[in-house]
């Protein structure tokens, strides 16, 4: 399904979606849940990342498994070792970036609602901080250990 696009191998090209639309998110919530004058610019944005980004990290996922299991099944040695590293964060970034969606679209309705009190709003703050943090560290450790598994060093 997800394993060729226009003759090249789509996880290549996929990627590209989780490696924009994460930062974005984590970024875009984080300034929506610190800095309240930005929440009316932002609302949609947020919304739409939130939406968008964890159905490209689950397509760069899946594309990555085919893409190993069609071309790199039998690899071994230190570009086995460097895929199973890569293919190692896929899941726990998978789940770092629904997280984060979903609990920006918590936060959004929450801040937005006036009605759940102030210490609701600072915990649903805090954890769409935390979570994007964590979404952003497992897009950057994705992304390198999948460049060194290419490029090498």
């Amino acid at each position: 399904m997800l394993d060729e696009i226009l003759g090249l191998p789509a996880h290549p090209l996929i990627i590209h979606a989780t490696v924009v639309l994460t930062p974005l998110l984590a970024v875009a919530a984080a300034v929506y849940a610190l800095a309240p004058r930005t929440r009316a610019a932002l609302g949609w944005a947020v919304l739409g990342l939130a939406v968008a980004a964890p159905p490209a990290a689950f397509a760069a996922r899946q594309s990555g498994a085919e893409l190993k299991d069609g071309r790199f099944s039998s690899a071994g040695g230190r570009l086995g070792e460097r895929i199973a590293e890569h293919e190692s964060f896929g899941t726990p970034l998978v789940l770092a970036v629904l997280a984060l969606g979903l609990v920006s679209l918590g936060m959004l309705h929450v801040l937005r609602a006036a009605r759940y009190g102030r210490p609701v709003e600072i915990a649903v703050s805090g954890l769409t901080v935390l979570l994007a943090a964590v979404a952003v560290y497992y897009v950057v450790r994705a992304g390198h250990s999948g460049a060194v598994a290419v490029w090498g060093s």
